[in-house]
């Protein structure tokens, strides 16, 4: 079995799968489950002044018969007392002492208010700090949360105020509301942070109800912008993570967060430069228990990788992910129909014809039995007809024989400023 133990920032934990400070984390007695259930950490839901939360408050899209494909929600940070919430945390972390508390916090951005429930927070036990500058809705309309994080010099400026008087790791968690996210992590990072965490929920309205017109989830017929999580975010997540673990500058652990439901997710995420993974819409959907399948893929793929611990996957991908610019412009795939696997359902036929490079044909053979082919010169290697096509191994992209060097398309633009300014660029 494969060693699943990591480090992020120093904050050790069993296993690379904690929740993430959410619904699923807001009471000691569902931490408590969770960690019997087989998660190795916690981010305790966001500790702050208790606030008052409506209902309805949850929202989700089913696609294609999926249920929660996204998920939606007006929720607020805890509105129990805290110091109640910090009795329990203090009982978990004595009952699960090898497992990783993190408590998560949100308070107005004045340095007084950070270094009172700083210190109140970790005179609890708790292992690391969790700072929410990401949430989208209710706490940003009062200056905090997504508000805070939106801007790089109220990121490091909290950030600092925290690392004045915090004993133990500063994870900063980011919003993804926000044009370019390495510019909060590189601040985060400034600031003192020791680990960031990312992506917070993206703003976001679920839908109207057609009948009564009234926004989706409403509060006696009025409903507000919310935060979007679930599966469907999940390329947004792992970009924000690529772009960050890939930035010169931001040389801190990384949390992955967002749609992460599998462990194939949580493996792709580690590949991209996370240290470890958050988990809460699938928790939310399905249980704890789905823990379970988690570590037992993660041991498996390992195993089967001939990889002996989680270190030897973090960030191995990140080098491969690079800016469009960098890429080979002579590199060349095709689409190839294998006729034998083939169902003639015409879909790839008709997204070719209609909506890329009409180079798929409609052929009949000696028996006058139809089928598919792709004019090979004509394709220019979308993937498009692999994609909706709904047989798997139908539809193969094949990499075709070099014919050119590799050439980017900076390497294009430095022969052509080499040319005119007549410099000899082999010198």
């Amino acid at each position: 079995m494969a060693d699943l133990r990591i480090n992020l920032a120093g904050i050790e934990s069993p296993n690379p799968f904690w929740l993430a400070s959410a619904p699923p984390t807001n009471s000691g007695y569902q931490v408590q489950r969770a960690f019997e259930a087989g998660w190795g950490g916690a981010v305790w839901k966001t500790l702050g002044d208790p606030i008052l939360n409506v209902t309805s408050r949850f929202a989700a899209i089913n696609f294609n018969g999926k249920r929660v494909a996204g998920f939606n929600n007006i929720e607020l940070i805890t509105d129990r007392p805290l110091d109640v919430n910090l009795k329990e945390i203090y009982e978990t972390k004595k009952k699960f002492p090898h497992h990783a508390v993190i408590a998560s916090l949100m308070v107005e951005p004045q340095q007084k208010k950070w270094h009172e429930i700083v210190k109140r927070v970790e005179d609890s036990g708790v292992d690391g700090l969790e700072l929410n500058f990401g949430c989208p809705h209710g706490m940003a309309e009062r200056g905090m949360g997504s508000a805070s994080g939106q801007v790089p010099s109220l990121v490091e400026r909290q950030t600092y105020w925290v690392k004045e008087v915090a004993k133990t790791p500063v994870i900063v968690k980011l919003t993804p509301n926000i044009t370019d996210i390495t510019a909060t992590a590189e601040a985060a990072a400034n600031g003192g942070a020791d680990a960031i965490s990312m992506i917070n929920t993206i703003n976001s309205l679920m839908g109207v109800d057609l009948d009564t017109w009234n926004p989706i989830p409403h509060v006696a017929g009025k409903g507000a912008h919310g935060g979007y999580c679930g599966p469907a975010v999940k390329p947004i997540a792992l970009n924000m993570v690529a772009e960050c673990a890939r930035h010169p500058l931001i040389n801190v652990p990384i949390s992955g967060i967002g749609g992460i439901s599998t462990w194939q997710d949580a493996v792709e995420f580690m590949l991209m430069g996370a240290t470890g993974v958050q988990v809460c819409t699938a928790a939310m959907h399905h249980g704890f228990r789905i823990v379970e399948d988690m570590l037992d893929g993660l041991n498996n793929y390992l195993d089967n990788m001939g990889i002996a611990s989680i270190s030897g996957i973090i960030g191995k991908a990140v080098p491969k992910y690079s800016d469009w610019g960098d890429l080979d412009l002579n590199y060349n795939i095709a689409a190839r129909i294998n006729p034998d696997v083939c169902i003639n359902c015409n879909k790839c036929y008709i997204a070719c014809e209609d909506t890329s490079h009409q180079c798929i044909e409609r052929l009949t053979d000696s028996t006058g039995k139809s089928f598919l082919k792709v004019r090979q010169e004509d394709c220019v290697g979308c993937n498009l007809c692999s994609i909706v096509c709904p047989v798997d191994g139908a539809i193969d992209m094949i990499e075709l024989p070099r014919e050119l060097q590799p050439m980017t398309w900076n390497d294009r633009q430095a022969v052509l400023h080499a040319a005119a300014c007549k410099v000899d660029i082999t010198k």
